[in-house]
């Protein structure tokens, strides 16, 4: 057993864990963050990411040491500080970027580096970008639209799909 601590969601956290507790495993069942999402254990699906130091990193790869003194974002770091959803949270739920909801927090995630790397990014610069990230309901078309209502962009001429 070892001790880690790091910033999660703005807040100092510690804990006792083995060598391989997986980052995802630390959020989920040592600090009770269960927005993050294991999907497939392969990272293959993207259902765990998370920012680790700014960046996104797919939890279910990272063991919950490395993150040692890092600051990580999840989910739940990404509401507004009175509880409200989020700019992209928002924009996800106004258009139905999600239906079961499983692969909606990697999806968050993950659009939130796309907006930090590329503000005002295309419909094919999303979907590149979305390319780890695996969704088994909703086509990608309204998480697309999503992402670009996120940044500012008219989506009133997407179509429907």
């Amino acid at each position: 057993m070892t001790n880690v601590s790091m910033t999660v969601n703005g807040k100092a956290v510690s804990g006792e864990i083995e060598g391989r507790t997986l980052l995802v495993t630390f959020l989920r069942e040592g600090l009770g963050l269960t927005g993050t999402h294991v999907g497939c254990d392969t990272s293959q699906c993207g259902a765990c990411v998370v920012h680790v130091n700014g960046e996104a990193v797919k939890a279910c790869t990272m063991f919950a040491a490395d993150a040692e003194g890092a600051e990580v974002t999840t989910l739940e770091g990404m509401a507004n500080p009175d509880g409200s959803l989020g700019t992209i949270q928002a924009a996800f739920q106004e258009h139905h970027g999600l239906q079961c909801g499983f692969c909606t927090p990697g999806m968050v995630m993950s659009a939130a580096s796309l907006l930090k790397e590329n503000p005002k990014p295309s419909e094919a610069e999303i979907r590149d970008y979305l390319e780890g990230n695996l969704c088994r309901c909703t086509g990608y078309h309204n998480i697309v639209k999503a992402i670009m209502a996120a940044s500012g962009q008219d989506v009133s001429s997407m179509a429907a799909e």
